[in-house]
């Protein structure tokens, strides 16, 4: 039975992590004595749901949450430090701080560690989000107890319609860029005056010039699509701004 403890203290727990060539430890009261934090839980590292969504959308809206009152927000699941470093770097997670709950012992004092031994997990934490104002757990969205994984209710976007309704939420942004491009710098000191955050592929690194005429029709950079919608170089972004 997974149970909703709204009210109560988030487990004391400290958790080894290694830092570079050594290892320290972090406590609970480190993570959330006198702080607004967001948590999320999930099965573990490099599983897709975690990896292709719930990770993901957490980070990029780690700005809007920030904005709402929001000082961190903390990714938690039992695995060790060495997995959770590594699936840090290659989701470039640089907006949420990984904690690996190796023992479960933070996820058992939650009353979230699960049996996942028929998928050969061993215990694991189910998938749930909370929010956590200096300890005290506020709300928790915890996923229903259901065969398989579900993942309808601890994603990002329902923790910041909680946190505030009325929250207009980012249209994804991304800009093809080159090094060396001033207009490129010039695109990009755009969309971050307006406060929007991007994804920058850059030629010969995340994209080609194949990819470059594909998707926008055009040979030069920068070309920058926002929702969805290819704006064009700088002079058209700056268009875009002044009628939007």
């Amino acid at each position: 039975m997974l149970n909703n403890i709204e009210g109560k203290t988030v487990p004391s727990v400290t958790f080894p992590i290694r830092v570079g060539e050594e290892f320290q430890h972090i406590t609970s009261d480190e993570l959330f004595k006198g702080k607004t934090v967001i948590v999320f839980s999930l099965p573990g590292a490099f599983t897709p749901t975690c990896s292709s969504t719930h990770l993901p959308r957490y980070n990029e809206l780690a700005h809007v949450f920030k904005q709402n009152g929001v000082d961190d927000i903390v990714c938690m699941s039992v695995n060790d430090t060495f997995v959770m470093n590594a699936w840090a770097q290659d989701q470039e997670a640089e907006n949420v701080t990984l904690i690996p709950d190796g023992n479960g012992e933070f996820t058992d004092g939650m009353g979230m560690l699960v049996d996942k031994s028929d998928l050969g997990f061993g215990k694991r934490s189910w998938r749930y989000s909370m929010l956590v104002k200096d300890g005290v757990i506020e709300k928790m969205f915890i996923e229903p107890d259901v065969p398989g994984d579900p993942f309808e209710v601890s994603d990002a976007d329902t923790m910041l319609t909680y946190i505030n309704p009325d929250q207009k939420k980012p249209q994804p942004v991304s800009i093809i860029t080159k090094p060396g491009c001033p207009f490129c710098a010039k695109a990009k000191a755009l969309l971050s005056e307006q406060g929007l955050a991007y994804e920058e592929l850059v030629l010969g690194q995340q994209a080609s010039l194949t990819s470059l005429k594909a998707l926008s029709g055009r040979e030069t950079v920068p070309q920058v699509f926002i929702g969805g919608q290819h704006i064009g170089g700088s002079d058209d972004l700056t268009t875009y701004f002044e009628n939007n």
